[in-house]
């Protein structure tokens, strides 16, 4: 589509940005309920159908599969929203085909290379081969349907991510494991079926962003700063930090494998899994945010870029802090639920809940840097919060098992938020501790962490969950309450 002449307000008002971001974070949370409880579901499978040792090879089979995607998109996800976005943001989407091919032509060809890689590498990973080798060949579809996906919300369209990658993958992926189960198949074919839906995923993924890209309507303000070398010079730093990133979230996994054995790593997997509940939530709402951040801050709008970040922190909050809260108070039931061999991970849950909730509270203070042009510091905070972790594991994992990988990923999440928080204060002047987000910590620490930190000694469970409706209903009654001030900062 050829982009017209007449010069038109390229923003919209911040009424409009809140309200705009809103609608999308809703719709990307109620795809996070999806894709969380598919994805609970899915441990919980692989806890029941297969023994610990095979359950902990399977984790360790995805998080090298998560690690190889990652690797594989050279950190084009955030610079497929950066630059789409900032095009749109001027008005000029000449260069937008150019765009992709810059980057989906390297990530299929460095896709297609990781695969290979560990299909040939498989017997040198921990866990076991033949699981590895199931997913690898499922690899360049997962990083290319990511790529894909990223580039329409680049042009602010969530709905293909919320219902591909939120809804239609983690569903589809669920029930074929329920089958396998049910049927009796072996490990193999559960892992194979896992990955299998990345497939069609990808193939809808590319379709969408076609339909997407024919129906942006924008005014031309001023010709687009891209080029390949702008392109690859924004992304460099962002693959380093991707796969650094990445290796926070599953590199602890095969660690515990390798040091204390597959059985403890299953249980460290299953420990933790309500942490990607969480990351979900804070994904949802900062992928929503992401396309208009870039467009406030690609014409300098400081005010605009300060009150989205305080309000999608805001959200983020409301959303997370509560299930924190109830993981940490509910964690004996919450592990009771895998089954008996799990039953010993407490601390690790309890650990982890804590810090989660302090990186929430941070906001998307990575995204906030990337967006700002800053990637090259992510990069360095990414790779001081991976040494951290390696460092703590290192000494802790042979003497405390999962229990110090827990220990080591808190350590590494704390400054890979705490650090970039004060460069995005210092460097940028935002900062996410809005009246909206106050607001969200002061409803949720009333609502649930009083009452539920006071039952603790308690055992009747009665009372713990009659404390915990109470709660949920005081918090709901608090939000609609003080909503002008949570959704729009009081405006």
């Amino acid at each position: 589509m050829t982009a017209t002449l007449e010069r038109r307000p390229a923003l919209e008002s911040p009424t409009g940005m809140l309200r705009g971001a809103v609608r999308g974070g809703i719709a990307n949370l109620a795809g996070t309920v999806c894709t969380g409880l598919a994805g609970v579901g899915v441990t919980w499978l692989a806890a029941r159908a297969l023994d610990p040792g095979t359950a902990g090879a399977f984790f360790a089979a995805t998080a090298t599969f998560g690690l190889g995607v990652t690797v594989a998109k050279l950190g084009t996800q955030t610079s497929l929203v950066y630059w789409p976005a900032r095009m749109r943001a001027t008005g000029d989407l000449s260069r937008l085909a150019e765009c992709l091919r810059v980057a989906l032509a390297p990530i299929v060809l460095a896709a297609l290379a990781i695969a290979a890689g560990l299909w040939f590498a498989a017997d040198l990973l921990p866990g076991r081969a033949d699981l590895v080798r199931a997913l690898a060949v499922f690899l360049p579809a997962a990083a290319l349907s990511d790529a894909l996906l990223a580039a329409s919300r680049g042009l602010r369209a969530m709905r293909p991510t919320v219902l591909l990658d939120r809804v239609v993958r983690p569903a589809t992926q669920l029930i074929l494991l329920a089958l396998v189960w049910a049927l009796g198949f072996g490990p193999d074919v559960f892992a194979a079926l896992w990955a299998l839906p990345y497939l069609p995923v990808a193939l809808m993924a590319g379709l969408w962003l076609g339909r997407v890209r024919s129906r942006v309507d924008v005014a031309f303000v001023r010709a687009t700063d891209f080029s390949p070398r702008r392109f690859w010079a924004f992304t460099a730093p962002r693959a380093v930090a991707s796969f650094a990133q990445m290796a926070l979230q599953r590199v602890d996994v095969l660690l515990v494998a390798a040091f204390a054995g597959l059985a403890p790593a299953a249980m460290y997997a299953v420990a933790g899994r309500f942490v990607i509940l969480g990351q979900f939530v804070n994904q949802g709402v900062s992928q929503s945010a992401q396309p208009r951040l870039a467009e406030r801050l690609a014409v300098r709008d400081t005010d605009g870029a300060n009150l989205l970040y305080q309000q999608a922190t805001a959200w983020v909050v409301l959303a997370a802090w509560p299930l924190y809260l109830l993981v940490f108070a509910y964690a004996p039931l919450y592990l009771r639920l895998f089954g008996s061999h799990y039953e010993d991970g407490v601390g690790i849950v309890r650990v982890l809940a804590a810090t989660m909730m302090v990186a929430t509270a941070c906001g998307m203070v990575d995204m906030v840097l990337a967006m700002g042009g800053r990637t090259w510091w992510n990069l360095a905070n990414v790779a001081v919060a991976l040494l951290v972790m390696l460092g703590v594991d290192a000494l802790l994992i042979p003497r405390s098992g999962a229990f110090g990988a827990a220990i080591g990923l808190s350590a590494a999440v704390l400054v890979n938020n705490l650090v970039p928080l004060m460069q995005v204060v210092l460097g940028l002047g935002l900062h996410p501790f809005g009246r909206a987000t106050l607001l969200a910590c002061a409803l949720a620490a009333a609502c649930f962490a009083v009452p539920q930190l006071l039952l603790l000694p308690v055992h009747s469970l009665t009372i713990k969950i009659a404390a915990t409706l109470a709660g949920a209903v005081a918090y709901a009654g608090a939000a609609v309450r003080f909503r002008r001030v949570l959704m729009q900062g009081g405006r």
